[in-house]
């Protein structure tokens, strides 16, 4: 059974696919920095990935590189088909991360890059428990999300969205057997996708 809020946000995006693909598609379009922190961690990871909130499959393909095996997974089906279209090599497929389609302890680490931003505050403990369930022992996480207010709304242009912070995630993690080993923070530069602050933390299990 789909979640309300999951199908709220897939007919979002499904909605909108083609307008995001456009603005934030490709690994071009995205900031230098990023790029850095998502291949440093790549690197220092082992194991299978998984890319939950994948989108097109941009940062998918990109922690592919080097022969790395990696999953993508995002609730919008128009993703996943454009996904699918542009990186043929790599396994994408429609799913929550509310129930992931991994066996326990099978993942070596996942990226969630602002694929946490429209989970309700209340439900992240949720999805946290099930990253925690499909993550090997020293298991990572590399989280992207807007710095702000902890959980505070904002007017996302596609669908309800949360500010959070480093330590309110921290928080949060912990519930679920993780510990911060590294966090950033910086505003935006002009040309940047979005205007709002950016923050990413990785967490070990």
């Amino acid at each position: 059974m789909v979640h309300a809020q999951d199908g709220a946000i897939a007919a979002a995006y499904d909605a909108r696919a083609a307008e995001y693909v456009a603005l934030a598609g490709s690994i071009e379009q995205m900031d230098a920095r990023d790029a850095a922190v998502i291949a440093a961690w790549r690197d220092g990871t082992r194991g299978l990935l998984l890319d939950a909130g994948c989108g097109p499959g941009q940062w998918t393909e990109f922690l592919s590189r080097g022969g790395r095996e990696v999953h993508g997974i995002d609730l919008s089906a128009e993703f996943i088909e454009t996904a699918r279209r542009r990186h043929p090599g790599i396994p994408f497929e429609v799913g929550s991360f509310r129930d992931l389609p991994f066996e326990a302890g099978s993942l070596g680490g996942i990226l969630a890059w602002y694929s946490l931003i429209h989970i309700p505050p209340a439900d992240v403990p949720e999805i946290h428990d099930e990253f925690a369930r499909v993550l090997a022992p020293g298991g990572s996480i590399l989280i992207g999300f807007f710095d702000g207010e902890p959980r505070e709304p904002f007017a996302h242009a596609v669908a309800p969205a949360c500010f959070w912070s480093a330590d309110a995630l921290a928080a949060v993690l912990a519930d679920a057997g993780f510990e911060v080993v590294a966090s950033e923070a910086r505003g935006r530069e002009p040309g940047e996708v979005s205007a709002r602050p950016h923050g990413s933390l990785i967490a070990r299990r």
